[in-house]
């Protein structure tokens, strides 16, 4: 038996895998080692998935956010091999996922449209180049939390119409205030901006709200689907959320630079599960 975990920055979901044949889905809170210590991973496992604790594994993959370098994958792998029991943790980011999930064996352009956002060439074995999504301070552009990090923005400073700033405090009942002090003040900011993603889809007929989206996505385009010079043949892939409920506007954009719209899905996992029955044998290099 085998456990896989697709880690964003919002939810992890987990699933194992028995002779072929997939359970049911759990989930747990996002894990990601810049922010959380092995300890605190641990708790967090032990707290929201109890049905797996003390279970044992063939393998165990983990993607997930933030999983980019072997000094934050140990600070995950440590926390998981003190959950759970396995012959082998294989720790890579959710990109990789990701790419095994939209291109299989195939090569493509493999990205994630989440809370955050990232994007890689994928040769049909491995990620050939990255470049790097940088976060939602830098970067994650078309992510939720840049999404609504522009839409905040555009409130306090009344960048959009009265009556939909007046509908946005109804809706979240929040104080300018508030909003300065979660997001500068208390953790995971990036969670608190993503969130405000669906008061955008819920009123998208508003034109300004409408540029936020166009503008985001066009920014992704630009700053890093087009560095790939084989986006201009290949098929360009999209996994998450912010991917699933804007798709119109995504294929938009995407068309506009003469892109080849692909796979778009709202998770990674069927199909990484897909991935997982038909290359027993994988690893994450």
């Amino acid at each position: 038996m085998i456990l896989i975990a697709d880690s964003g920055s919002t939810k992890t979901e987990w699933k194992t895998i028995n002779d072929g044949i997939p359970g049911e889905s759990k989930f747990s809170a996002g894990i990601n080692p810049y922010f959380l210590s092995s300890d605190e991973i641990y708790r967090l496992l032990e707290n929201e998935l109890a049905d797996l604790s003390g279970q044992s594994f063939e393998r165990i993959f983990f993607y997930g956010t933030g999983c980019n370098s072997e000094t934050k994958n140990e600070v995950v792998r440590g926390a998981v091999g003190r959950f759970c029991r396995a012959g082998e943790i294989l720790i890579a980011t959710d990109l990789l996922g990701a790419a095994r999930s939209l291109c299989q064996k195939k090569p493509g352009i493999a990205c994630i449209m989440g809370t955050g956002s990232n994007s890689c060439y994928y040769d049909g074995m491995r990620i050939a180049a990255n470049v790097s999504p940088l976060g939602y301070i830098l970067g994650d552009e078309g992510g939720g939390a840049v999404l609504g990090r522009k839409l905040v923005s555009a409130v306090l400073k009344k960048q959009v119409p009265e009556d939909v700033i007046e509908r946005f405090f109804d809706t979240y009942k929040i104080t300018p205030s508030e909003i300065l002090e979660k997001v500068y003040m208390k953790p995971f900011p990036n969670r608190f901006l993503g969130q405000f993603a669906k008061f955008i889809s819920n009123n998208i007929h508003i034109r300004e709200l409408q540029n936020i989206v166009t503008s985001s996505f066009d920014e992704f385009i630009i700053r890093n689907i087009l560095q790939y010079p084989e986006s201009g043949r290949l098929p360009v892939h999209f996994t998450g959320s912010i991917a699933i409920h804007f798709r119109s506007f995504l294929e938009g954009s995407l068309m506009r630079y003469n892109l080849k719209p692909g796979k778009i899905t709202l998770s990674p996992m069927a199909d990484l599960i897909t991935y997982h029955i038909n290359n027993p044998d994988t690893s994450v290099t």
